[in-house]
């Protein structure tokens, strides 16, 4: 497991996630390996948006979602320049895809990271020349 992988803010979220047991324990699990080998990578936008799924869709207090964030920034952590905007606006014309999940993409693509875990796109897709991985399916 030494190549990076970037993680979208869904398979984040799946920790918090006490319904649904089975991805709650493979996003933890997923994540903790990554991070352990130092392979783990995340945006800034991911970051942010964790904060906010968690706290309004899972009800997580304030603090210990800080505290998650603080635990999920000791992964790479992709921060983005106004070119990095631009570049993401551009992938979205070409694609199609959300502006947000063009973000995504783009900071996996640039991180150096060859897997982007999400359930957002086709599993097994290229995008960007990254391979999207649905950590979720069987």
């Amino acid at each position: 497991m030494n190549a990076l992988a970037f993680f979208d803010t869904n398979v984040l979220v799946y920790a918090d996630d006490a319904g649904s047991a089975t991805k709650q324990k493979r996003a933890i699990e997923l994540f903790s390996e990554h991070l352990r080998q130092g392979t783990a990578v995340l945006s800034l936008q991911v970051l942010q948006e964790y904060f906010v799924a968690a706290t309004r869709k899972f009800g997580v207090l304030a603090d210990v979602a800080q505290r998650k964030v603080e635990i999920f920034s000791r992964a790479k952590v992709v921060r983005f320049d106004s070119h990095d905007v631009v570049a993401a606006i551009e992938f979205h014309r070409l694609t199609q895809i959300s502006f947000w999940d063009a973000l995504i993409v783009h900071a996996a693509r640039i991180s150096g990271s060859s897997i982007l875990f999400s359930e957002d796109f086709s599993s097994g897709a290229m995008l960007a020349g990254v391979r999207v991985v649905n950590p979720f399916s069987s």
